[in-house]
């Protein structure tokens, strides 16, 4: 329970008893990760329990998170750079009526939320922990809603924040192509920069001299190889990656007034086997770029993108086990 306790004893619940309960559940469900929370508690009065703490209105998500963010925090300390990686996933609930407080999905006949997470993760590919997240349901058509992609520049601003606990620590933020908002782009410049930003590039903007982004990158120098090793996946098989790298620092036209300086990597691979999809990755970073070397570490970075996938399926995969579990509980 040591691991626990100090991960949590922090967590500011209204009474002493719910944080000494919220330890225990972590304690059981980290001995057993794989297990739902009947089979990890080992018995119907602990798992009685731990649903009861849950269904506590006490027990608010942002003072365990909260809680939990500090010992990240001391973790990102000890190295000298941290990659934020923040993405968005659906959490479907549509095969579970009757829940208050969800919306709308992708589709229609879907009911559910979003959750979009800040991952710490180290150059070395570790997970540190969870620092923050987004969660909201969308409204009914026709009712107002919150603006969706302000997630992503307030994502940038709270690793901002947390740039100024951790002067020692240089943060990145990582993230996909729907982060690619020239927002985001000219509030970092902005705040010059305290964290920076590598995200994959959606937008062929225009240059501040004329033509688009893709175009210009496409005409550079290639500066060398890099390869990698993607593992299997559905619908793929395992196999050796070797892209060709370019890099371009360029100046976006402008916006509101401003034009604002970037550097734009291409990595694409030019002979992908018979029948495979080419991996190509156009990213967008603040910081120069000018050699191989500086260009493969960012290429790097990104490829620890991947572990927020591997998040998002463990929630998910949790979610649908307790979905059946909390059925059979109920009726004890």
């Amino acid at each position: 329970m040591a691991w626990a306790r100090e991960e949590f004893s922090g967590a500011a619940l209204g009474d002493p008893r719910l944080t000494k309960r919220l330890i225990r559940l972590v304690d059981d469900l980290s001995a057993l990760p794989t297990k739902s929370i009947p089979l990890a508690c080992g018995g119907l009065a602990e798992t009685k329990a731990a649903y009861r703490l849950l269904d506590n209105e006490a027990v608010e998500w942002r003072a365990v998170l909260g809680a939990h963010g500090e010992p990240t925090v001391a973790r990102m300390s000890r190295e000298n750079r941290v990659l934020c990686v923040q993405d968005t996933t659906e959490l479907d609930f549509t095969s579970q009526p009757g829940i208050a407080g969800l919306g709308r999905l992708s589709y229609e006949r879907q009911h559910g939320m979003y959750l979009h997470p800040t991952l710490a993760v180290s150059e070395s590919g570790v997970a540190l922990g969870v620092l923050d997240a987004w969660m909201w349901a969308r409204k009914p058509k026709g009712e107002p809603a919150v603006t969706e992609s302000r997630r992503w520049t307030e994502g940038y601003e709270r690793i901002v924040e947390l740039a100024e606990r951790l002067p020692d620590t240089r943060l990145v933020y990582v993230a996909d192509r729907e982060s690619d908002l020239r927002e985001l782009l000219d509030r970092a410049a902005d705040l010059n920069h305290p964290a920076d930003y590598l995200l994959r590039v959606q937008h062929d903007r225009v240059l501040a001299e004329g033509g688009k982004l893709r175009a210009e990158v496409e005409r550079q120098a290639i500066l060398g190889e890099v390869e990698f090793a993607v593992p299997a996946a559905p619908g793929r098989t395992a196999r050796t990656v070797v892209q060709t790298v370019r890099a371009a620092r360029l100046t976006l036209a402008r916006h509101a007034g401003k034009t604002r300086a970037v550097t734009v990597i291409l990595a694409r691979e030019e002979a992908p086997p018979t029948g495979e999809k080419p991996i190509e990755w156009w990213l967008l970073t603040n910081e120069p770029v000018t050699t191989l070397d500086d260009a493969v570490l960012r290429i790097g970075w990104y490829r620890r993108r991947w572990l927020m996938e591997i998040f998002f399926r463990i929630v998910k995969s949790g979610c649908r086990v307790e979905a059946l579990q909390l059925a059979t509980v109920e009726r004890l």
